[in-house]
C-alpha cells in the first residue's frame, strides 16, 4: 500500500484529480458534485431573500427527526427519531485529516468503514506534507478508515499497490457477510472493481483501467459508484455508474460476468439522453450517476437513479417491477443519492440521503411516502453539505457521508424505543 505521507506532488495531483472529479460525470459538470462551480457566485447578484416559506418547502429546523406532515406520525403509528452525536468519531490519529468522503458500510460486528479521497484535499489542508512544511498539521489519512462504535479508529489502509489498480476517485465501499472489502472508483479510467480482505489484502479485480466499452461491455465497468454483494448466491451487484447506465452482476469469487440490466429492465443505451426536467415523461433510461443499488429482505433490488429523482425497484434477476420519486422538482445533481433499510425483521422504513436538498429522508417502504426529514443544509453538526452515502447498523444508528467540501462522516444515534 502507498504511504500517504510520500505522496507524490500535491499541486499535480491535485490538479489532475479537480479535471478528473469534473470530467467523469458522463452527461456534463452537472451531474458531478463538485461541479457546484465557486466562480459562478462572483457572476450572481445579490437578491431578496423570501421572508416565508411553503410548509412543503421548507428545510428541517431540528437536526433531529422533523415529521414531514401532521398526518404522518398517525399513519404509520410510529417513526424513527434520530439525534446526532456530535462526537462521533472521535480525532484522527498522526495529524490525518480526511477529504471527500464518499462511501460507507457497517460490517457484521458494527464497525464502520469509510472510503474518503486524499486527492480531493487542498494542498492547505495538508500544510504538514509540503517540502518543506507549511504547517504542524494535516497529512491526508489513508483511504479506507474504520470505527468501532464509541467513534475509534481501528483499521486504515487504501491506495495503490502491487497486483492492483486502484481508482483514480475513490467511490464507494461494500464489506459483505463474508468479511470481504469490495471498492469502487468513479474516475474517467475507472473501469474496475476491488475486493480485499479486512486488512487491505488483494483478493481479485473485476474489469481494467481505462478499458471501459460502454454499456454493453461485461468485462469492463463505467466508472461505477457502488456495490453490494448476494453471498448466499456468491453474486456482486454494481451500480455502474457515472459513465455507463446500467446494474451489472458477476460471480463474487470469480468475476464472472452474469447479467445486466437498464432501466425499467430493458438493455441499457449510451444515447446521450435530454437533461432532466420534472415536467417532461420519465426517461427510459438510467441517467448519470446510477448511484446506489440495495437488496431488502423480500428479495427487490432498489437502484438510485438519482439525477431522475427516482428508486426503480426490480427483481434480482433484472425484472422490473416499480418506480417512486422523490422531490421530483430537483434538479442539479438530483435527489435520491443513496439509500439503506431499517434493520427491523419487515424493513419498515426506508433511509435516503439527498445531496442537493441535504436531508436525510425516512419513507414508509410499503407506500414510498416521505414521513420524517432529518437535516438540512448546513455546516453544523446534524446539518449536510453534499451529503452522498448512508448505512445502518443492527441497532438501528445512521451514517452518513459529505463530498464536495463537507467532507465528513456522522452519527445518528437511534433514541426511540424498538421492538
Amino acid at each position: 500500500m502507498l504511504s500517504i505521507s510520500g505522496v507524490r506532488s500535491r499541486t499535480a495531483a491535485r490538479t489532475a484529480t479537480l479535471f478528473l472529479l469534473c470530467s467523469s460525470c458522463g452527461l456534463g459538470l452537472a451531474q458531478n458534485e463538485d461541479a457546484m462551480n465557486k466562480a459562478a457566485a462572483t457572476q450572481r447578484a445579490y437578491s431578496p431573500s423570501p421572508r416565508t416559506i411553503a410548509p412543503e418547502r421548507q428545510s428541517a429546523g431540528s437536526p433531529g427527526t422533523n415529521i414531514a406532515s401532521p398526518g404522518a406520525l398517525q399513519r404509520a403509528g410510529s417513526i424513527p427519531q434520530f439525534q446526532v452525536d456530535p462526537y462521533w468519531p472521535k480525532p484522527l490519529p498522526n495529524n490525518w485529516i480526511m477529504g471527500q468522503v464518499s462511501g460507507v458500510s457497517v460490517d457484521k460486528r458494527g464497525h464502520v468503514w469509510i472510503i474518503h479521497r486524499p486527492l480531493s484535499l487542498s494542498d492547505r489542508e495538508v500544510g504538514a506534507q509540503q517540502t518543506p512544511p507549511w504547517s504542524k498539521c494535516c497529512y491526508a489519512a489513508p483511504p479506507v478508515l474504520v470505527f468501532d462504535q464509541s467513534g475509534n479508529l481501528v483499521r486504515s489502509w487504501g491506495g495503490p499497490g502491487a497486483g492492483y489498480e486502484w481508482p483514480q476517485i475513490e467511490h464507494g465501499v461494500f464489506v459483505d457477510d463474508d468479511d470481504f472489502v469490495w471498492l469502487a472508483g468513479s474516475g474517467e479510467k475507472d473501469a474496475q472493481l476491488l475486493k480485499f480482505t479486512l486488512d487491505g489484502k488483494f483478493v481479485l479485480q473485476i474489469g481494467r483501467s481505462g478499458q471501459s466499452k460502454g454499456s454493453s461491455d461485461t468485462a469492463n465497468l463505467g466508472s461505477p459508484a457502488d456495490v453490494n454483494v448476494d453471498t448466499r448466491a456468491k453474486e456482486v451487484y454494481v451500480a455502474d455508474g457515472y459513465r455507463n447506465h446500467r446494474v451489472i452482476v458477476f460471480d463474487s469469487a470469480t468475476g464472472a460476468y452474469k447479467r445486466h440490466w437498464g432501466a425499467y429492465g430493458k438493455a441499457p443505451s449510451d444515447e446521450k439522453m435530454p437533461a432532466y426536467d420534472p415536467a417532461r415523461p420519465p426517461s427510459t433510461q438510467f441517467g448519470n450517476p446510477v448511484h446506489c443499488v440495495r437488496f431488502s429482505k423480500d428479495g427487490l433490488v432498489y437502484v438510485c437513479d438519482r439525477i431522475n429523482d427516482r428508486v426503480q425497484i426490480f427483481r434480482k434477476d433484472g425484472t422490473f417491477v416499480s418506480e417512486a420519486f422523490f422531490e421530483k422538482e430537483t434538479r442539479l445533481n438530483g435527489s435520491v443519492s443513496e439509500l439503506v433499510f431499517s434493520p427491523d425483521a419487515d424493513q419498515k422504513f426506508i433511509y435516503m440521503v439527498d445531496g442537493v436538498n441535504n436531508e436525510l429522508r425516512i419513507i414508509e417502504r410499503a407506500s414510498n411516502e416521505t414521513l420524517a426529514r432529518v437535516g438540512r443544509p448546513g455546516r453544523f453538526a446534524g446539518q449536510f453539505h453534499v451529503v452522498h452515502n448512508i448505512a445502518v447498523d443492527r441497532e438501528g444508528n445512521v451514517y452518513t457521508t459529505e463530498v464536495n467540501t463537507g467532507q465528513r462522516v456522522q452519527k445518528f444515534r437511534r433514541v426511540d424505543p424498538q421492538n
